[in-house]
């Protein structure tokens, strides 16, 4: 008998590390010599953890004082644990760097020196305001450049000059300009520039959240979801998919990280996949997929539910509970289509003696599960704030690994845990920073405001051009961003064109969320699919397109529930929720089967174009389109279920 199929805590080989810092500018740490630094190094982050775990409890100082540490002490760390390069030397801090540092700090010491000044200046700044608010604007600029790649530094380039110049311009696009001094200051000393929305989540929620996934990670809890996805899903048809599904879609809620899921997970179910007959290519687009969406699953959404919540000033328990249905029926389309082909070419799963048991799994770390029911019941029921909801469940979190000795936590794994949590905040605080940037610029101008003005007139008042128009906007915006920022940049830029037209806000910012969001799989620039090409042994470009037919209900549901909010749970009742559940899971099922071609046997083009067209009648609610749709799929079940007999028959015909 072989050993048992786990999925031990991911230990990456050096060319899959490789392949994560090739396509996860994030995951480039320097890698030091000598104890001195990488003591320094340890205690600024662990610093960092325990002072938001002391804030989150006992409450944050001054609104700009606490944004202010929050980011000098990130941009700190950025410059100590990333190179300027990928070719420069990552056993060192060159002289600028240390340089970078103490700037960085110079900025939130003068902000706690001359607060008061600051203050009573009421937005008139002395040259001093000026001078930090100046280095604080460089050092973001280049702290992204080397934490997120060129794209979003270059925007925010791009938004500063327009706020400079914007003057010059013609038509809608031309405001009366700002001068440097009123730019910078705006961005240093306001609550709507550098220390705006975006970071003010970052500095609260994110964070929290961020670390309480590190001790989560240290507990086990990653282990456990994958050998449970193992457990449930690995003897079924095509098994290793449908485990990557299951494993990446919760570890992606989590951690909202996509292409170091891909990496991680991927390491284990891509060889998985390829070893019971999935082509490479289909192999790699089924973790990329996968992983990818996990930020659209509650409970955590990858920290944006909680941005989401900021923004728009509602509670983030009705977030979550509008994004449950949504993110179930994209997963289902995902499975659907890899059970489908796993039967068109008798694929099977791994056997059952070579798999984990779920009663097993359960009794090592099903008390794991714990912190995550305590979480929901703070976050639903307990109506206190999130930040002390996440502070209580770290508490729970290394209160619960405890109870065995498997997922008991040392003194040593805590220290780590608060470290790797400041280390994976820095690439989600480093992109709310420089956001800050453009959504400043945007908020001075008016620049969001008239964008979506361009893109109701291109829309010519048509709801769906709007949306479409507002679909392409979210993924231009949303190639090669981390999905924090795209979901900001969109939802301050593209989702007002949709309020303009009446659609209620939670319902654009879901919209524009899900559209900038799977830009990370959408060619020419799928940095997820392309991660997991190069684990694959792949086609890039081939990887991505199937992909994206994986998550093609990625591309629809967000119309459905555009013209049916039922879809999100919204303003209806419990029978109308009831119905919309049966029509989309039916509709769903329709589009998988249309995309992969195969329903008993394999399905004719024109059945396939019928297929796709019945699925999209229950995008808007309506009895007369629904029965439609019902009478398609029936008539397709049937014609494929005789198609399919006809065949048997003859094969067996033919072997007699």
């Amino acid at each position: 008998m072989t050993e048992k199929q786990t999925i031990d805590e991911p230990k990456l080989s050096p060319e899959e590390q490789e392949i994560l810092e090739k396509y996860d500018a994030e995951s480039r740490f320097r890698t030091f010599s000598g104890k001195k630094l990488p003591l320094l190094v340890s205690l600024l982050a662990i610093g960092l953890s325990l002072y938001h775990l002391y804030t989150s409890y006992f409450g944050t100082p001054l609104t700009l004082q606490h944004r202010s540490l929050h980011v000098a002490v990130i941009l700190a760390l950025v410059f100590f644990l990333y190179p300027p390069f990928k070719k420069a030397n990552r056993k060192s801090v060159p002289l600028y760097d240390w340089l970078c540092v103490l700037l960085a700090l110079s900025t939130t010491i003068y902000f706690f020196v001359d607060y008061a000044g600051i203050v009573h200046r009421g937005g008139i700044p002395n040259t001093y305001d000026l001078l930090f608010g100046a280095i604080l604007v460089i050092l973001i600029l280049e702290a992204a450049r080397r934490v997120t790649g060129w794209a979003l530094p270059l925007l925010a380039v791009l938004f500063f000059i327009y706020g400079l110049f914007g003057r010059e311009l013609s038509g809608i696009w031309r405001h009366r300009g700002y001068g440097w001094d009123e730019l910078i200051n705006f961005m240093y000393v306001t609550t709507e520039g550098v220390y705006g929305t975006a970071i003010g989540v970052s500095a609260t929620y994110i964070f929290l959240f961020i670390l309480f996934g590190a001790f989560l990670s240290k507990s086990g809890m990653g282990q456990f979801f994958n050998d449970m996805a193992l457990a449930i899903a690995g003897q079924t048809k095509g098994g290793p998919a449908k485990v990557s599904v299951i494993a990446s879609g919760f570890l992606g809620s989590i951690n909202g990280a996509a292409i170091a899921n891909v990496v991680t997970t991927g390491s284990f179910t891509i060889p998985l996949m390829k070893k019971i007959g999935y082509h490479r290519n289909f192999a790699g687009a089924v973790e990329a997929a996968a992983s990818v969406g996990g930020q659209i699953l509650p409970p955590i959404m990858g920290a944006a539910a909680f941005i989401m919540a900021e923004i728009l000033g509602i509670p983030y328990s009705q977030i979550a509970l509008a994004a449950l249905l949504p993110a179930l029926l994209f997963y289902l389309a995902i499975i659907v289509q890899i059970h489908l082909r796993a039967t068109k070419l008798g694929l099977k799963g791994i056997s059952k003696e070579n798999l984990p048991q779920v009663m097993d799994v359960l009794k090592e770390r099903g008390h794991l599960l714990i912190p995550l029911f305590f979480l929901l019941y703070m976050l639903f029921f307990s109506g206190r704030t999130i930040i002390y909801s996440a502070f209580l469940t770290i508490i729970v979190t290394v209160f619960v690994a405890m109870f065995r000795k498997t997922t008991r936590m040392t003194i040593r794994d805590l220290l780590d845990a608060l470290e790797q949590g400041a280390r994976n905040a820095i690439g989600v605080a480093v992109a709310c920073a420089c956001v800050g940037i453009i959504v400043g610029v945007a908020t001075m101008t008016g620049f969001g405001l008239k964008l979506a003005n361009g893109i109701v007139m291109l829309g010519g008042e048509s709801l769906f051009l709007t949306l479409f128009f507002t679909m392409i906007a979210c993924i231009i915006l949303g190639m090669g961003l981390p999905s924090i920022p795209t979901y900001i940049i969109t939802a301050t830029m593209a989702a007002p064109a949709l309020v303009t037209l009446g659609i209620e806000p939670l319902v654009a910012h879901l919209f524009v969320f899900y559209f900038g969001l799977f830009a990370n799989i959408t060619p020419p620039v799928a940095l997820a699919a392309f991660a997991a090409a190069g684990i694959s042994g792949g086609d890039q470009m081939k990887t991505g397109f199937i992909s994206m037919k994986l998550a093609i209900a990625g591309f629809i549901v967000p119309y459905m529930f555009v013209y049916n909010e039922a879809l999100l749970l919204l303003n209806t009742t419990f029978i109308e929720g009831a119905l919309v559940v049966v029509t989309s899971i039916t509709g769903v099922v329709m589009l998988g089967a249309a995309a992969e071609g195969y329903l008993f046997t394999k399905i004719p083009l024109f059945l396939r174009i019928l297929l796709f067209g019945g699925a999209l009648l229950f995008m808007n609610p309506n009895l007369v389109q629904d029965l439609m749709g019902f009478a398609i799929i029936g008539f397709v079940l049937l014609y494929q279920w005789w198609r399919g007999k006809k065949q048997a028959v003859a094969s067996a015909t033919v072997s007699l």
